[in-house]
């Protein structure tokens, strides 16, 4: 048949030569996949099964990156999601229905605590805040409609890591599934299923993406019927990823573990340094016996991130904890951490029901540039305190 060249815009006679080999994982981008014959179109999710069907469910980028990431944290499957919020939202419209009741622990990433008590309640799901800290006490918030105990080990802003084991077995001994928000371990520093969780969750955003400039998340289980339901909400809730954003996960792969070691060693060494300031009141890192849970990161884990909190003493006002942050220059102000770049929050922990820190608390997220310089940085945004702001008598939060 002759073609136009109107026509061989589309459908093109040439060929290319066989073999090429590299490195790094082709960009594969693609919405419509094609089917060899007509009895062939089917619409499953389950590509690693019975091939590609739709781009929403993948390319062969996004794939090896699941596959890559259910290696390291020594899941069965793993499923990614456009960010890690989406991955937490997925667990939760999957695995529970009208009427049932979920566990939350009080430490628990802001918007995770937002959907809970918001859309979650709209949707007829009750949910009970309850002390990370708890450990295996945890039994006697246990209901009979109980479905889900989330976890997140340390948790956001506050760092109390939590007895995982120990709230894993008290919730399987009632039926209940166990999910971990995995992200400050990176899924590597932590292993989630030895320790007994059913669903592990990370925000691949923060240390797998690792340069600030992509949003993916992922879910990674060892449990078939898990897999199933969470494939089939994934399916009709549209979680499609960007190619473009895997590859370069699967970049930030390469370099996870000296860019691990470099942010724990720095931030361990501005911790300390902190916990020695007479300005600071505590230093909440999981690896110094200062955190709540210090004990647990101790047994549990195999090192720590980058990520870590301080509390000052008494005394400085809302807007002199302010003016210390904005007088840092090479931290930068900024929520999504994990990246290269040092960020410096400041927190007001208004909550009754959480440690009074009050509007004390700065976290800080330890990037690559020198340790020394971070710390001379920290000392000159110090001296912003008014000579008696941290004079004990409280200050007031304006």
């Amino acid at each position: 048949m002759s073609k136009s060249w109107q026509t061989r815009l589309m459908h093109p006679d040439v060929t290319l030569p066989e073999g090429y080999r590299s490195l790094v994982t082709p960009v594969y981008r693609g919405s419509t996949t094609i089917f060899p014959r007509a009895a062939a179109v089917t619409d499953r999710w389950d590509q690693e099964r019975i091939g590609y069907t739709y781009g929403l469910y993948g390319t062969p980028t996004s794939l090896e990156l699941a596959a890559r990431i259910c290696e390291l944290e020594a899941g069965r499957y793993t499923m990614l999601t456009p960010g890690g919020q989406s991955a937490i939202s997925l667990i939760d419209f999957a695995l529970l229905s009208a009427g049932d009741h979920i566990l939350v622990p009080r430490s628990i990433y802001g918007p995770n605590r937002l959907l809970s008590k918001a859309l979650l309640a709209r949707f007829g799901v009750t949910t009970t805040f309850y002390d990370p800290l708890i450990g295996d006490e945890i039994a006697s918030l246990i209901q009979p409609n109980t479905r889900l105990v989330w976890t997140e080990s340390p948790g956001s802003v506050t760092m109390e890591v939590q007895d995982v084991p120990a709230l894993a077995r008290a919730s399987h001994a009632r039926g209940v599934t166990v999910v971990l928000d995995n992200t400050w371990a990176a899924g590597v520093l932590f292993d989630a299923f030895a320790h007994g969780v059913d669903v592990t969750m990370q925000a691949v955003t923060k240390y797998i993406g690792g340069h600030s400039d992509l949003l993916l998340g992922s879910i990674t289980v060892r449990d078939e019927s898990l897999y199933e339901r969470l494939g089939a909400a994934r399916q009709v809730v549209g979680c499609a990823v960007s190619p473009d954003d895997c590859s370069l996960a699967l970049r930030g792969l390469q370099t996870l573990a000296v860019r691990l070691s470099a942010v724990e060693d720095s931030a361990l060494a501005i911790a300390r340094w902190l916990a020695q300031r007479p300005e600071v009141e505590r230093v909440l890192h999981p690896a110094l016996p200062s955190c709540p849970g210090h004990e647990f990161w101790k047994r549990d884990f195999s090192g720590s991130s980058g990520v870590f909190s301080f509390v000052f003493k008494s005394g400085p006002t809302r807007g002199q904890v302010h003016s210390f942050v904005d007088a840092l220059r090479l931290f930068k102000v900024g929520y999504s951490w994990a990246g290269t770049t040092s960020l410096a929050v400041a927190y007001t922990m208004s909550d009754t029901a959480r440690p009074r820190y009050d509007h004390r608390l700065v976290r800080l997220s330890i990037g690559l540039e020198s340790t020394r310089e971070l710390i001379a940085d920290i000392e000159q945004a110090l001296t912003t305190f008014p000579a008696k702001a941290f004079d004990g008598s409280g200050g007031t939060t304006k």
